[in-house]
């Protein structure tokens, strides 16, 4: 049987690419990519003439079958990001858990990412973290994995896209409220920029800009102790509506969160105070 190479490759200087990456990605059969002008970009800049192959989200699921029995044959393939780690918030997972249940040999050949680039220069604890991907494009959803990361003790990392980004601040700021947070944008890259305060003082940087561009990487500083919320039900519930959450979406939260069945915060919520 061959083997199957994770190789990670530069996510913006292309000198970010380790000896040993150049000489596998020369040397294997094939390469599978997700998209094979980017890869042949990095690949002409070090003189690699090995095929591409195209593998991608939309594609994974039937190329995991055809790479998979390649290796079956003996042939020796390396599967590439656009930038940085693969299976790191791109595909991959299918065709390397595919190749461990046939036997098949996986080696990776480690390198840049994103997420530990911006850990490193964050400034923020780096002995525990959570790596939650590309945060929610919903906000509902968004909102709700925020606030189950509320008491997490570790920093926490996620990826942004920069239409999102505001939006994104926002929501961290009403689930996680003032705590430091760092975020990175182009890293590696010409126009790299680390910007570091709270959520709504990066959030106001942003939008004073013309135009956002590039990709993000948002830290959050862990939980200084697990926070016990007195806020009273219908103010937590007015709290998260406030932030565009949906109102019977808050409720459930709330209710959640303290344990509460939703009839109980809905009444409370409904039912005026007497004065």
């Amino acid at each position: 049987m061959g083997c199957l190479y994770i190789v990670s490759t530069p996510i913006g200087n292309l000198e970010d690419i380790t000896y040993r990456a150049v000489r596998i990605l020369k040397e294997a059969d094939w390469i599978a990519c997700e998209d094979t002008r980017t890869t042949r970009r990095l690949l002409d800049h070090y003189g690699i003439q090995t095929r591409l192959v195209s593998y991608h989200e939309h594609n994974e699921l039937e190329r995991s079958e055809e790479l998979i029995e390649r290796l079956r044959q003996g042939e020796t393939g390396a599967l590439v990001s656009d930038a940085g780690t693969p299976l790191l918030s791109d595909p991959g997972y299918r065709v390397v858990r595919g190749a461990v249940k046939e036997g098949i040999r996986v080696e990776a050949i480690p390198g840049p990412s994103a997420l530990l680039a911006g850990l490193v220069v964050s400034g923020l604890p780096t002995d525990q973290f959570h790596f939650g991907g590309f945060l929610p494009a919903k906000q509902g959803q968004r909102m709700r994995l925020l606030e189950s990361l509320r008491d997490e003790q570790a920093t926490l990392i996620f990826y942004e896209a920069p239409h999102r980004i505001l939006e994104s601040l926002d929501d961290i700021a009403a689930a996680l409220g003032g705590r430091e947070i760092v975020v990175a944008r182009e890293l590696t890259k010409m126009h790299e920029e680390v910007l570091r305060g709270t959520p709504a003082t990066i959030r106001n940087n942003l939008a004073e800009r013309d135009m956002i561009r590039g990709e993000f990487v948002i830290l959050v500083a862990k939980a200084s102790e697990p926070v016990q919320d007195t806020t009273p039900p219908e103010e937590a519930v007015a709290l998260l509506v406030s932030a565009g959450v949906d109102r019977m979406e808050a409720m459930k939260t709330v209710a959640r969160e303290r344990g509460l069945s939703k009839r109980d915060v809905y009444k409370l919520v409904s039912v005026p105070k007497s004065r």
